[in-house]
């Protein structure tokens, strides 16, 4: 993760210099624009695999839901935005969304159904930054699924090991629940999905 640019620029003004095609993905914290590598190597399988599955239960459930290419999440100060590595959209809500359609920008919670974090080496940044600003938007359910047991011991315990963290929003708060190892995890939008460390070949 860089810093692009020292000055601080508005989430608009972030939008509009975006690059349409580079090797990096660029998230906005604070005002500030960041660099990051785009998946690559297993961090990348992990995100395909789990987008996969994700799809065939909504097409076998027929849901209004549908997994994007890219977005751009817009935090509810306006200061930040970030991008998911996997992100369900419900089709219904995003017709409320008004920034979606010509910007594939999300500004309401609503609008998603799960967001989906695959930890890398910047795991602070999934744990806290993210889960905090998510929370906050109103996003329904949220997981971070930590293949290499990166996060600090605050947030998987000790011995810290691989581990997939299910945030669901309660009353304005995440539930937190976490699964290990062969353990199938629980996902209140997607209950038959059958998604575990062990599966994703950790």
């Amino acid at each position: 993760m860089v810093l692009v640019e020292s000055k601080t620029i508005s989430f608009d003004d972030f939008i509009t210099w975006l690059p349409e095609r580079s090797p990096y993905r660029y998230e906005l914290r604070d005002g500030e624009i960041l660099e990051m590598p785009k998946p690559r190597g297993k961090h990348s399988e992990i995100a395909g695999s789990i987008s996969g599955k994700l799809y065939v239960e909504i097409t076998r459930l027929d849901l209004p839901y549908l997994i994007p290419r890219e977005s751009i999440v817009k935090s509810i100060d306006g200061k930040s935005g970030y991008e998911p590595d996997i992100i369900v959209l419900d089709k219904e809500m995003l017709a409320q969304d008004l920034r979606w359609e010509a910007e594939s920008i999300i500004t309401q919670g609503s609008s998603v159904k799960l967001a989906v974090e695959v930890v890398s080496t910047n795991w602070q940044d999934d744990y806290a930054i993210k889960q905090i600003a998510y929370q906050a938007l109103g996003i329904q359910e949220y997981w971070i699924v930590d293949y290499l047991g990166l996060g600090g011991r605050n947030f998987i315990g000790h011995p810290k090991q691989p581990t997939i963290s299910v945030y669901y929003l309660v009353d304005g708060e995440y539930d937190l629940h976490q699964f290990r190892g062969s353990d199938l995890i629980q996902s209140p939008t997607f209950p038959g999905v059958e998604i575990s460390i062990d599966l994703l070949g950790s």
